[in-house]
């Protein structure tokens, strides 16, 4: 089964189901961006919406993508706002957006599912103006040395989801191959626990 048809399984339960990543990053963002404010921002993974209210209340105007049909059509139904332009789009393929658009583009749980994060930091390179931020939020690579991965349950038993591994240094290299320098990084632990390794993984990189 393809990621695409994963996810697309997925909207109907992915709201209603007990998912601590989930429910963590949509701290991350919100404590990461609070004092911010955008004019325009691409939100990369929408998903059913989680960020996406809230991204569209910090901007005047939010492009939410997801190449999932049923991701989006959920997130349509959730949030009604004149503001939000949803896309649906296969971000491993040229973004039909436009050049030095937006002043953010958010990432949240979305790279573990690509190969090549070179080519998701140069198309945000391009779309991106003088001095934007790309927020990238996912899975910890420690998190994810311990077999963690994206999953969820059905009738017919638990599909999990074809997964990479991307290090630290991967993503702070990438970047920086791309025009982007390290503003922030945060890591996350369920509940402060950190006898065990972080849960996720939150970087602030800004467009040179």
């Amino acid at each position: 089964m393809t990621i695409k048809e994963s996810y697309n399984i997925w909207a109907e339960s992915y709201d209603s189901v007990e998912n601590k990543t989930r429910d963590l990053e949509k701290i991350a963002i919100r404590q990461t961006l609070l004092s911010r404010k955008f004019d325009f921002v691409i939100e990369l993974g929408c998903g059913t919406g989680k960020n996406t209210q809230w991204l569209a209340e910090k901007a005047k105007h939010l492009t939410a993508v997801d190449f999932s049909k049923e991701m989006i059509s959920k997130a349509k139904k959730k949030i009604l706002s004149d503001k939000v332009n949803y896309v649906q789009m296969d971000i491993t393929k040229p973004w039909v957006i436009k050049d030095e658009h937006a002043n953010l583009i958010s990432c949240s749980l979305v790279l573990e599912h690509i190969y090549d994060l070179n080519f998701i930091f140069s198309e945000a390179q391009k779309k991106l103006n003088a001095k934007g931020l790309f927020y990238i939020c996912e899975l910890h690579p420690f998190k994810q040395y311990t077999g963690s991965k994206a999953r969820y349950d059905t009738e017919k038993g638990t599909i999990e989801l074809e997964v990479y591994i991307h290090n630290v240094s991967e993503y702070i290299k990438s970047a920086a191959d791309n025009g982007f320098k390290l503003a922030e990084l945060k890591e996350w632990f369920d509940v402060n626990d950190k006898m065990e390794p972080p849960r996720l993984i939150s970087f602030v990189f800004e467009k040179i």
